[in-house]
C-alpha cells in the first residue's frame, strides 16, 4: 500500500499564503490604530501616527495584489457544486464528526469556498472604498458624501474580513492537519480520504470503491 503524502500546496502556494497574512496583520493594526483613539496607541508599532497614515493604504493595496496571486491560483477549485449543497443541508453531521450520509468533496469543503468568496468581496469592498478615503491621492476627487459612505463601508469590510479570518484560523485548528498542510505542504493519505475524497481520488487517480468492484466484475 502506497502510504506516500500527498502535496496539497506547493512552496509558491504556502510562501503567497503567509505573505498575505502577514500584510493582513500589519494592516489590521494599523487600521485600527486609525479606527478609533483608544487604539491609536497601535501606530507606534509604524512609527506614529504620520507614519501609520502613508503606510496603511500601502499595506492595503499589497495585501490585495497578493491575495490576488490566491485566487488565481485556487478560484477553480471554489465553485460551488451539487455536492456542496447537500454537505451544507447536512453540517449538522459534519459538526460531529459522522460520515454517514456526508457526500464526498473536493479539494475544498463548501465553508472553504463560502469563506474564499466572501475573503474576496470584503477585499474589493476595501479596495475601492480605500481609493476613495485615500486622501494623499485620491480624496479631492470625491464628494463629503462619497467619503463617508465609503468610509463606511470600509469599516464593515474590514469587520467581516477580521471574522472572517478568525474563521479560518479556528477551522484550520479544528480540523486536525489542516494548519500542517500550509506550513509543510503535504497530507496524509488517509486524511485527504477521510476529508476530501474527491479531490484524494482525483489526484491518485484512484477508482471508488464500487468501481472497483464492476472492474473486478
Amino acid at each position: 500500500m502506497n502510504d506516500k503524502p500527498i502535496l496539497r500546496y506547493n512552496a509558491n502556494e504556502r510562501s503567497n499564503h503567509w505573505l498575505v497574512a502577514i500584510l493582513f496583520i500589519l494592516a489590521g493594526l494599523s487600521g485600527l490604530a486609525l479606527f478609533h483613539p483608544a487604539l491609536f496607541w497601535l501606530s507606534h508599532l509604524f512609527g506614529g501616527g504620520p507614519w501609520t497614515r502613508i503606510l496603511h493604504p500601502f499595506l492595503g493595496l499589497a495585501m490585495f495584489v497578493f491575495f490576488l496571486g490566491l485566487v488565481v491560483r485556487f478560484w477553480r477549485a471554489n465553485f460551488i457544486s451539487g455536492n456542496d449543497r447537500l454537505w451544507l443541508r447536512r453540517i449538522d453531521r459534519v459538526m460531529r464528526n459522522e460520515e454517514q450520509g456526508v457526500p464526498s468533496i473536493g479539494k475544498y469543503n463548501p465553508g472553504q469556498k463560502l469563506l474564499f468568496w466572501t475573503l474576496l468581496l470584503c477585499m474589493l469592498v476595501l479596495l475601492f472604498s480605500g481609493v476613495v478615503i485615500w486622501r494623499a491621492w485620491f480624496s479631492q476627487y470625491f464628494g463629503i458624501g462619497s467619503i463617508r459612505l465609503a468610509t463606511l463601508l470600509h469599516a464593515l469590510a474590514a469587520f467581516v474580513l477580521v471574522l472572517s479570518v478568525i474563521v479560518h484560523i479556528y477551522a484550520g485548528i479544528w480540523i486536525k492537519g489542516s494548519a500542517s498542510a500550509m506550513l509543510h505542504g503535504r497530507v496524509s493519505r488517509a486524511w485527504a480520504k477521510k476529508h476530501h475524497e474527491l479531490w484524494y481520488r482525483e489526484v491518485t487517480r484512484e477508482d471508488p470503491p464500487d468501481s472497483q468492484i464492476s472492474k473486478k466484475g
